[in-house]
């Protein structure tokens, strides 16, 4: 059960992120300068950013199912699965650059969960 919990963290966890990278995109004129907090409250009301901090409450309520359940030392890197998912769907939905350098990184970070969660 304890990798169920982490498995929600971290889809919870690249949910989150993506639709606040969206929804900044769709409304860059909310954060751009000047600083406005009315432009700062109207980008937090919007029911896609809502969810984003609602995804990212319930990431954190999953983590504590999880850590409650597995040491820490054995659970957290899995959290590192959050980088590399986020870069592949930031590449495939946005269109960011996943050059060399990115995959080797990623290919490490997998590399590194897997040795990780092989340990004792």
């Amino acid at each position: 059960m304890a990798y169920i919990f982490i498995a929600l963290t971290i889809l919870l966890t690249v949910y989150g992120q993506l639709v606040l990278k969206w929804q900044v995109g769709q409304h860059p004129h909310l954060i751009s300068a000047p600083f406005s907090l009315l432009n700062i409250v109207t980008l937090l009301l919007k029911p896609w950013v809502i969810s984003g901090f609602a995804a990212a409450f319930a990431a954190s309520l999953c983590w504590m199912a999880a850590i409650s359940r597995l040491p820490l030392s054995k659970a957290y890197p899995f959290m590192s699965c959050n980088f590399v998912l986020v870069a592949l769907m930031a590449a495939w939905l946005f269109r960011e650059q996943l050059d060399g350098f990115k995959i080797a990184g990623t290919l490490i970070i997998i590399f590194g969960v897997i040795v990780v969660s092989r340990s004792a």
